[in-house]
């Protein structure tokens, strides 16, 4: 977010006064999925981000301008900044430092009442305490004051009261920990991820340095770092730097109503999906909440009004709806307000009422401004949301011819699905299969009680170039919307999802791959809650069966072949490369691809949301260039490749 360009209050009033508590660190490490969401890799890395957003928080009060995240071997992590630094007095309640106080009492912080921070991310405060608590190890440094203090922690218990290191001429936090091993599932950060949520930060906070350094391969060392004079503007730019804008430049707007600073950034392209990145003092809410709910409702408001005002009701007189006007839209809309409500320890969505209202009214004011001021802009905009309601109004009309077939055929379901019998989707699963070979031994090897087949002919649609009108009436995407039961676009629901494991499974070839790659698209384009939720698996059957007399071994990669060849030394033995599942008999299919006990599935996920639209853009979208460069990079990066 824009820092403040008024010089900052007195730094002093900063200190142990400021720091309220409200309760003690108990109920952490017995539950603490309340606090980080899970144990798994998404709540270690949630550790990261809360030691971050105290640094971001200094930043957008105006005192800092640098941060720092390394990883360290042994998978310690070290958060540093060039802020204030933790208040080190004695603080007047709890009789001992306040550096202290802050590490080992949840709801201890500087975010309460009339704290030091008008705003900020942390909003329960219980960031650094929760962090200590969950890890083995925490050291903590403060330089303030001139002097560079140190205190250490083991699984939140302090091993001694804060001391003076020296004097020291810096100011700032250094905050060094290890998870606790025994608490959490994998202590391996993945850098994909710390660097979207640190580039996300940069761009929410102008001219702040965020460095991601990872030396934990010291021989591989990596390093990013992240800095945007261009903020949220630049952001938009850099997530439509692979495709076609329509506008000549960013729509971008800030100003502050009732107490809460407002910057909306957008900018329309050639494309059909959309993405809206919403943030609320810094912290990403994945799943939106009221200032996005203010914001589209702004924006439907005012295209619908240009729309008629421009006279485009000749054209359509239909009104736009919301789906229309979002169409090939690429946008940030960022707030900072004094009393957040989140929904959560991990603050995916926003519930503060009043500020639907705010964002509403400010960002309809800024967009017909914009409108008035940019013609061409705004008649390319109206152009491209009327071909969009069309394309909506074809698909309803596909939609519909489905549901009618459907009804007429009786059961509702597609007749090339051989369904499974359980009706519990957290216990079904659905193979998505390539061709009608593979598709019948997938059929007579599968367990037909909790495994349903789907089996797809030829090549579905590629959705990134394809409005929905076109998308819906392939018949091999239809049969698969269909037989997920979760319906598409505005009728999604994935409470009604029939499986809780959709896997693709794709012959280990460049056909394959492509077909995967299109499956995937979809996906990401038209269902990413089905990924979000965890959903959507890719199978991996063996490349090679060696078979030495009556002995059978399986190997997924030529390394695990070569391996067994090793191992059988000079004995007899016979290799069969697969050239795809066709080749394998059922009880073959099953044992290795489908036998829950046997198979290989590898969960598809998506860590940085940026950089998966960039890479479908590049691999299915319209231009040659960007996508023969990716190629070229990416090159050395493949073991296997079957023409």
């Amino acid at each position: 977010m824009t820092q403040k360009t008024q010089t900052p209050s007195v730094e002093e009033s900063y200190d142990a006064s400021k720091i309220q508590i409200l309760e003690g660190l108990d109920a952490v490490r017995k539950r603490p999925g309340m606090y980080i969401g899970s144990t798994s890799l998404p709540g270690l890395h949630h550790l990261v981000y809360e030691i971050v957003d105290n640094s971001i928080d200094e930043a957008m009060a105006g005192y800092c301008d640098t941060i720092e995240v390394e990883l360290l071997p042994g998978n310690i992590v070290r958060v540093s900044d060039n802020g204030r630094g933790i208040p080190t007095e004695i603080h007047p309640k709890a009789g001992v430092s306040t550096v202290e106080v802050v590490l080992t009492k949840l709801h201890a912080g500087g975010k309460f009442g009339d704290g030091a921070y008008k705003v900020s991310g942390g909003l329960h405060g219980v960031g650094v305490s929760v962090v200590n608590a969950l890890s083995e190890m925490l050291k903590v440094e403060v330089h303030r004051d001139g002097k560079h203090h140190f205190m250490e922690f083991r699984r939140g218990v302090p091993l001694a009261p804060l001391k003076v290191l020296g004097p020291s001429k810096k100011r700032g936090t250094i905050v060094t920990f290890l998870a606790d091993k025994t608490i959490f599932d994998t202590l391996e950060y993945r850098f994909d991820l710390l660097a979207a949520r640190l580039r996300e930060l940069a761009f929410l906070n102008k001219g702040v340095k965020i460095t991601l350094r990872d030396t934990r391969d010291e021989k591989d060392p990596k390093e990013s770092v992240f800095q945007y004079k261009g903020g949220i503007v630049e952001f938009v730019k850099h997530l439509t730097d692979k495709k076609n804008p329509i506008q000549k430049k960013v729509f971008y707007a800030s100003g502050q109503r009732e107490n809460i600073q407002i910057e909306v950034a957008l900018e329309y392209c050639d494309t059909y999906n959309d993405q809206i990145f919403t943030f609320a003092n810094a912290i990403h809410t994945r799943e939106g909440g009221t200032h996005l709910e203010g914001f589209r409702a702004a924006l439907t408001r005012a295209i619908n009004e240009y729309k008629k005002k421009l006279q485009y009701d000749k054209k359509m007189e239909e009104p736009l709806t919301g789906d229309d006007v979002r169409e090939g839209l690429t946008a940030v809309v960022a707030i900072l307000l004094p009393n957040p409500q989140f929904e959560g320890q991990t603050k995916m969505k926003l519930g503060n009422g009043e500020v639907k209202g705010i964002v509403q009214s400010f960002v309809y004011e800024k967009l017909c401004e914009y409108f008035e001021e940019n013609p061409t802009d705004t008649k390319r905009i109206i152009e491209k949301c009327i071909q969009a309601a069309s394309a909506r109004l074809a698909a309803k009309k596909a939609r519909d011819l489905v549901r009618r077939k459907s009804a007429l055929e009786g059961g509702g379901l597609p007749g090339k699905l051989a369904d499974c019998t359980s009706r519990d989707p957290a216990y079904s699963e659905l193979f998505i299969v390539e061709g009608d070979s593979a598709g019948g031994s997938a059929k007579q090897g599968r367990n037909r009680h909790f495994q349903a087949i789907l089996p797809l002919k030829g090549k579905i649609t590629n959705v990134e170039k394809a409005k929905i009108d076109r998308v819906l009436s392939d018949a091999e995407i239809s049969a698969l919307i269909t037989a997920l039961g979760t319906g598409i676009g505005e009728d999604f629901d994935i409470s009604k999802i029939r499986y809780h494991k959709i896997i693709i499974m794709t012959d280990a070839d460049v056909d394959g791959a492509h077909i995967q790659t299109l499956i995937l698209t979809f996906f990401f384009r038209y269902m990413p809650k089905v990924i979000e939720e965890g959903y959507l698996y890719i199978a991996r059957p063996p490349l090679y069966l060696i078979t030495k007399g009556k002995e059978k071994f399986y190997a997924y990669s030529d390394e695990e072949k070569n391996q067994i060849v090793q191992n059988l030394g000079t004995e007899k033995y016979q290799i069969q490369r697969y050239k795809g599942l066709g080749e394998m008999n059922p009880e073959q299919l099953w044992e290795t691809t489908m036998a829950p006990e046997n198979r290989v599935l590898l969960q598809v996920s998506m860590d940085d949301a940026v950089i998966a639209d960039e890479t479908f853009v590049i691999l299915m979208g319209d231009e040659v260039e960007p996508r023969r460069r990716f190629i070229e990079k990416n090159a050395k990066k493949v073991e296997n490749l079957d023409l």
